[in-house]
């Protein structure tokens, strides 16, 4: 089995919608329960041995846990007062997702009031309306989140190199990326919103700092190819004819950002030193045009069992 296996969006595109859409509802409901927390580091999901999850979500007086099981094809909600309850993920609808995973909270004595609309996906209906029986291909979604997982190693890497304010790296069920990002330490100008699906609000708080961000998507119906990007914001003079690498990475002018193709890392020699390398000059790009602070922000890599030297 390759640690980076074949992504193809289009033979698992269905799967792919039907999964994020029950990935929304987890999100969503630690979205509700969650007090906001700056650029929006409240709302993602988090990777697993296993898949992903919500990490502890404040409940009252206890503490409430979702894991996405991608291994046992299974959604566990735990509670810190013992409980415990399952739902399955496999072909059927998302109304019926939904309605599994509200009958989940109540057991466990949550009230299951979160947004019922999807985010971020055009023409979506209400979970609770969408009735369209989905595929489940359970071993694509596992290709998925080895291919994640390799992303993740990479980028956890990456983010030794930097002593400023960085993003965990995060799972974000609405755009469905992993993404991280590294920030200057100065206010950026306000975001003029406008973004499909995401109100005004959010968009500016998110991007309310000049930062330099890192990403891995599967793919979509726009752009059907699973990719990886990197885009700064706001974008210096000149950032778009910066040269970055790998070879194969371009600059999406209709996307605003670089774009480097999963299968060119998938089939690079070295894969990690490949992505690492994308990583490296699309944010030495965004920090020398913008002028950021390079001296005090960053150190070298770190590496296991070894102090950083100060």
């Amino acid at each position: 089995m390759s640690a980076w296996p074949e992504l193809d969006w289009l033979s698992w595109r269905e799967t792919a919608i039907g999964l994020q859409l029950r990935t929304q509802i987890i999100g969503k409901i630690r979205l509700a329960l969650t007090p906001w927390l700056n650029h929006s580091w409240h709302v993602p999901l988090y990777l697993t041995a296993r898949g992903w999850g919500t990490s502890t979500i404040p409940c009252g007086d206890h503490i409430l846990q979702i894991d996405m099981d991608l291994i046992a094809d299974e959604v566990v909600f735990t509670s810190s007062d013992g409980g415990m309850e399952t739902v399955a993920l496999a072909a059927g609808s998302i109304a019926d997702f939904h309605g599994a995973v509200v009958k989940a909270l109540r057991s466990l004595g949550v009230t299951p009031s979160f947004d019922g609309k999807p985010s971020e996906m055009s023409d979506a209906l209400p979970f609770a309306d969408d009735h369209e029986v989905r595929p489940y291909d359970a071993a694509a979604v596992r290709r998925f989140w080895r291919a994640l997982i390799q992303a993740q190693r990479v980028f956890g890497r990456f983010r030794t190199g930097f002593l400023g304010k960085a993003s965990p790296i995060h799972f974000f069920w609405g755009s469905f990326d992993l993404a991280s990002t590294r920030f200057s330490g100065r206010v950026a100008p306000r975001h003029p919103g406008g973004l499909p699906g995401l109100p005004d609000a959010v968009t500016c708080e998110a991007y309310s700092h000049e930062e330099a961000s890192v990403g891995f998507w599967p793919g979509s119906d726009a752009y059907p190819h699973a990719s990886f990007y990197a885009y700064a914001y706001p974008a210096p003079a000149g950032y778009a004819e910066a040269k970055v690498e790998p070879g194969e990475s371009v600059y999406s002018v209709e996307m605003g950002e670089f774009l480097l193709p999963y299968d060119a890392v998938r089939t690079a020699a070295d894969p990690d030193s490949a992505l690492l390398a994308f990583c490296r000059s699309t944010y030495d790009a965004a920090a020398d045009l913008a002028a950021w602070d390079r001296d005090a922000l960053e150190c070298p890599l770190g590496r296991p069992r070894v102090p950083r030297v100060v």
